[in-house]
């Protein structure tokens, strides 16, 4: 919109320079013409006098005074009558010349039909000196007069006046550009301001205002906005006091039900009841996670503390020793990789990273095969850093990654357990909360996984990009 402001003040500035600047050239440019035209043919006139007279003393003064004009001016004089003992050229017999000594009227030739050619060309007709009562001359044509003037100092005065105009039209153009991108941002710093509100609320930030300036109408729209915006965040907010406490509240009757689940299996001796408890053992305890999914996110997404700098290295070793004896009960492979500096610190909120690696290990774990890999990998790149997590499981399809990150929605795992669907989401509520990305990728092919004939290869690899603090490896 800027642009097309400056563009449209400095589109109305050309219009009126060439509305006031190139009339004005092309009257400059006329009265150039008219002035030399008539200084030229005064001079062929006071010669032509000269010739009429056709005495000695009128030819010496003729051609004097044509010496004198070729030596002070661009021009050359011709004559054709009585004094051609002046000794000046004579014109080539041409039509203007044929024409004027037969009609006696005067002619003017520029050269060309545009402005002017390279010589101006006025022939006078030379009159006996017999003067009538008018005082005008109406002698006998007895010859002529022609002055061929060159237009070089024409031309180079042509273009100053042209040059100068158009000089001067640039410079204008110039300053209006500066002036109108002044005026547009100007104009322009409500929108932006009420476009950065709108970019926040699309990246979740409810909190964010915008300033009530500018013209009426967008000072009813700022306010519009603002209004809309604290509705929301009270919602939102709402919603999520009433997502934690409603969470809070079911653990406790959760975890009073299983356990009352677990003492009835161990009191029951029929397989068929013992069954059917194991199974409402095990619906209790997915309700559990899902509860427990719940507060975590409603508490993630409530912003409650603040970044700070943790040693990456440190936490994530102390979540892979919880995660080990679970991974080896089913011959699963935790390896560690990376090329980060080891004294590495990132910036997270305490406990975030934690949530987020059992997140990730706890589904990694949930699609490996027995006796699989599951690889962590720390790598720096300049003041971000990755924690990638790559499992061999069957992966994703690009469909299946596109709504990993939606809350309830579950993939298909390898064990049987069926998860909460509020895992990942968890992961990117709280890595985004960090101000970090976390996406999903195809893990590189291994011949194990190739072997099983599963069809993305090397399984899924979640990819976590971290913002190093600035006193990493100091």
């Amino acid at each position: 919109m800027i642009r097309q402001l400056i563009r449209s003040y400095v589109g109305l500035t050309a219009v009126a320079i060439a509305l006031f600047t190139v009339p004005v050239a092309f009257t400059l440019t006329d009265q150039l013409r008219g002035d030399t035209a008539d200084s030229v043919r005064r001079e062929a006139d006071t010669m032509a006098l000269l010739l009429g007279n056709g005495n000695a003393p009128s030819c010496a003064a003729l051609g004097e005074m044509a010496a004198a004009y070729a030596g002070q001016t661009p021009g050359e004089v011709e004559v054709t009558g009585s004094c051609a003992e002046t000794g000046l050229p004579k014109p080539d017999r041409d039509a203007d010349l044929a024409k004027v000594l037969k009609t006696g009227e005067p002619a003017t030739d520029w050269g060309s039909s545009f402005i002017w050619g390279p010589e101006l060309t006025i022939t006078v007709p030379a009159r006996e000196s017999a003067v009538a009562g008018d005082g005008r001359n109406r002698g006998e044509v007895v010859g002529a007069v022609r002055i061929v003037y060159s237009t070089d100092a024409l031309t180079g005065r042509l273009w100053q006046i042209w040059g100068f105009r158009a000089g001067l039209a640039v410079a204008v153009l110039v300053v209006a550009a500066v002036i109108g991108a002044a005026a547009a941002r100007r104009i322009t710093r409500p929108l932006r301001q009420l476009n950065e509100m709108a970019s926040k609320f699309s990246d979740g930030d409810l909190t964010a205002r915008s300033t009530v300036t500018g013209p009426s109408e967008t000072q009813t729209l700022a306010r519009t906005l603002n209004q809309a915006g604290e509705r929301l965040d009270t919602l939102i907010a709402s919603q999520r006091i009433f997502v934690a406490d409603a969470s809070h509240q079911l653990r406790t009757p959760l975890t009073a039900l299983r356990l009352s689940l677990d003492n009835i299996a161990d009191g029951v001796d029929d397989d068929f009841v013992r069954e059917d408890v194991e199974q409402a053992t095990a619906e209790v305890v997915r309700m559990s996670r899902l509860v427990n999914g719940l507060l975590v996110l409603a508490r993630a997404e409530a912003k409650v503390s603040a970044a700070e700098q943790l040693p990456l290295w440190d936490i994530v070793r102390e979540r892979l020793s919880v995660w080990r004896p679970a991974a080896d009960e089913r011959g699963v492979t935790i390896a560690l990789r990376g090329s980060a500096d080891d004294r590495l610190l990132v910036l997270s909120s305490p406990g975030h990273l934690d949530q987020v690696l059992d997140n990730v290990l706890s589904n990694a774990l949930e699609v490996s095969p027995d006796g699989g890999t599951i690889t962590v990998r720390v790598d720096q790149g300049g003041d971000e850093v990755v924690l990638s997590v790559a499992d061999e499981g069957p992966g994703m399809s690009d469909a299946e990654k596109s709504r990993a990150f939606d809350r309830f929605w579950r993939g298909q795992g390898l064990t049987g357990r069926a998860g909460s669907g509020l895992g990942l989401a968890v992961v990117k509520q709280l890595v985004t909360d960090d101000g970090g990305t976390v996406a999903l990728k195809d893990a590189p092919p291994v011949s194990a996984s190739l072997d099983r004939g599963d069809p993305h290869g090397g399984g899924l690899s979640v990819e976590i990009s971290l913002r190093a603090s600035q006193k990493s490896g100091g």
